[in-house]
């Protein structure tokens, strides 16, 4: 099953946000997501695993339709109270979206594969509500961050002890598996275990270093392409029959 947060984890994830440290650090991956994402006014949106509703605060002033749905009611209170009733919030899992087909003209998951029982199937759920696009972001299994995450859980209980960290050529697999050969981007951010600093905060913008793949967060983006298919059609012709011969 799936990991669903407790209040004890929501709480202490909304005191993780409040650190000066992580909010550069979120303020990072929100730029990311809107760079690759370029969302358009008027469009749709669902944050599938939105949580506090953090992720959903970069489009609020982008005039976007937006959609948040968690697991956690601890953590959807959050949300309904940062956000109010500017979106539209529903409790439900990633791997089985109350939603029809094509409902969304995109889909997030943002640090929701981690703690989700089908990383798969929550894949392929967001693609079956989206029709344009798709974007994962994700807690990156190679960053110095992400090592550092995997020891401090040897020695302590924390809530990265329930999450499955994943790599880009991982990810980047499976959405073949489930997609083909869509085209896929992607850039990384927080490639310094502290982004502080006006050197360090330029770095961090700049495209060759985001497309370093040990960036403690990774952004991906897949574009949703028709797939049809088809079957070979037997033609049937019936020929008209002649009285007579013709005599040349």
């Amino acid at each position: 099953m799936s990991y669903v947060y407790d209040f004890k984890d929501a709480v202490a994830y909304e005191q993780w946000l409040h650190n000066p440290r992580n909010q550069i650090a979120a303020e990072l991956e929100s730029r990311l997501m809107l760079d690759i994402l370029k969302p358009v006014h008027g469009e749709s949106m669902i944050d599938i695993g939105c949580g506090a509703g953090a992720s959903l605060l970069p489009f609020l002033e982008m005039g976007l339709q937006l959609t948040g749905l968690d697991p956690s009611p601890y953590m959807l209170d959050i949300a309904v109270k940062k956000i109010e009733n500017r979106a539209d919030f529903h409790r439900g899992f990633a791997e089985d979206l109350p939603f029809e087909d094509n409902s969304f003209n995109f889909a997030c998951l943002i640090t929701t594969l981690e703690f989700v029982k089908d990383p798969k199937k929550a894949i392929e759920e967001a693609c079956r509500v989206a029709k344009d696009r798709i974007f994962i972001g994700i807690l990156n299994r190679y960053a110095i961050k992400g090592i550092q995450r995997k020891v401090k859980g040897i020695f302590k209980e924390t809530i990265y002890n329930h999450a499955h960290f994943f790599s880009i050529w991982e990810l980047k697999k499976m959405i073949r598996f489930i997609l083909g050969d869509v085209p896929i981007s992607w850039k990384t951010v927080c490639q310094f275990p502290t982004p502080s600093g006006k050197i360090i905060h330029r770095l961090e913008q700049s495209n060759l270093v985001q497309r370093c793949p040990f960036g403690a967060f990774v952004g991906i983006v897949v574009i949703l392409v028709p797939r049809y298919r088809t079957r070979p059609l037997s033609i049937k012709y019936h020929a008209k029959h002649t009285r007579g011969a013709v005599v040349g």
